[in-house]
C-alpha cells in the first residue's frame, strides 16, 4: 500500500514537472525563435525555426534604438527596483514586527487596511492628483513611493507570519541586556528574517522590474522610461517590427529569470517558513 502511494506521488510529481516545463518552455522557445528571425519572417508570427538566424543583429539593433534608450531604461529600472525593494523590506519588517508583538485595539483596523491594500485596485487619477500636489509626478522618487505603497501589504503579511514564529524570549533577553527598541529590532530581530527577506526581495524585485502599468501612468517621458516601456519602440499603429519586439522581450526577461532560478529554493522556504514553524 505504501509503495503504491509512493509511486502515485512520484507519478503526480513527474506529471507536474512536465506540465510546468511545457507551460514555461514553449512560450520561451517561441520568443527566442521570433527574436532570431528577420523582419519579414517574423511578421508571419509562425512558431518555426528561423530561415536566417540573426539573433545577435537584432539584439544590437534593440540596444541602439532611439539613442540607446534601452540602456537608460535598464538604469532607471535598476534604481527603481533596488530603492523600492529596500524600502519595502525595512518598512514592512518594522510594521510586521509591531503587529506581531504588540496587541492593541487598532490591530484589527490595521490588518483590515493591509488586506485592503491587496484587494482594492489602485485609483490612477486621484493618485496623479496627489503626486502633482506633492511635486512628485513624473519623477523617479515618486514612482518609488508608488511601488512601495502597492507592494507593502504583501510584504507585511509574509513577514508578520514569520515574526510570529520567533520566540518572545529573544526580545526579553535583549531588553534585559540593555537593548533599546531600535537595537532590538535591527540587531536582534532583523538578522533572523534573512530567509523571508530573500523571498520578499526576489518576488518584489521581479514585480517592480516587470511593472508596466505604474511607469506608464506615473513616469512618462523617454528619459524616464523603464525596460517594459521600451516595448513601444518597435510597434506603432500601422507597423510592428516583431523580430525586434521579441528580441527586446528576450533581453528584459533574462535578468529576472536568472534571479528567480538562482533563488527559487529560498523563495519557497521563505513563503512556507511561517506555516511550517507555526
Amino acid at each position: 500500500m505504501n509503495s503504491m502511494r509512493k509511486s502515485n506521488r512520484w507519478l503526480v510529481g513527474v506529471v507536474g514537472v512536465l506540465v510546468t516545463s511545457v507551460l514555461f518552455l514553449v512560450p520561451f522557445a517561441f520568443v527566442f525563435t521570433m527574436a532570431a528571425k528577420t523582419s519579414p519572417d517574423a511578421a508571419l508570427l509562425e512558431f518555426s525555426w528561423p530561415a536566417q538566424f540573426q539573433l545577435w543583429d537584432n539584439v544590437v539593433d534593440v540596444f541602439q534604438a532611439r539613442d540607446y534608450m534601452l540602456i537608460i531604461a535598464f538604469i532607471n529600472s535598476t534604481i527603481l527596483t533596488i530603492s523600492s525593494v529596500a524600502l519595502m523590506v525595512v518598512l514592512g519588517a518594522m510594521v510586521a514586527y509591531v503587529l506581531a508583538r504588540r496587541r492593541s485595539r487598532l490591530n484589527p483596523l490595521i490588518n483590515a487596511l493591509v488586506l485592503a491594500g491587496l484587494i482594492i485596485p489602485p485609483a490612477v487619477v486621484p493618485t496623479i492628483w496627489v503626486m502633482q500636489s506633492l511635486g512628485l509626478f513624473k519623477t523617479l522618487p515618486g514612482l518609488i513611493l508608488i511601488e512601495v505603497a502597492f507592494g507593502l501589504s504583501f510584504t507585511i503579511l509574509v513577514m508578520r507570519a514569520f515574526i510570529a514564529t520567533i520566540p518572545r524570549e529573544i526580545d526579553e533577553a535583549a531588553i534585559v541586556d540593555g537593548a533599546g527598541p531600535l537595537q532590538l529590532f535591527f540587531r536582534v530581530i532583523f538578522p533572523l528574517l534573512r530567509s523571508v527577506i530573500v523571498t520578499i526581495v526576489v518576488v518584489q524585485a521581479i514585480f517592480v522590474f516587470n511593472d508596466f502599468q505604474n511607469p506608464l501612468y506615473f513616469l512618462p517621458g523617454d528619459q524616464n522610461a523603464t525596460v517594459q516601456l521600451t516595448l513601444f519602440n518597435f510597434q506603432s499603429q500601422f507597423v510592428t517590427s516583431y523580430n525586434l519586439l521579441f528580441a527586446n522581450i528576450l533581453i528584459i526577461t533574462v535578468p529576472m529569470l536568472i534571479l528567480y532560478l538562482v533563488f527559487q529554493r529560498q523563495i519557497v522556504a521563505g513563503m512556507t517558513a511561517g506555516a511550517v514553524k507555526g
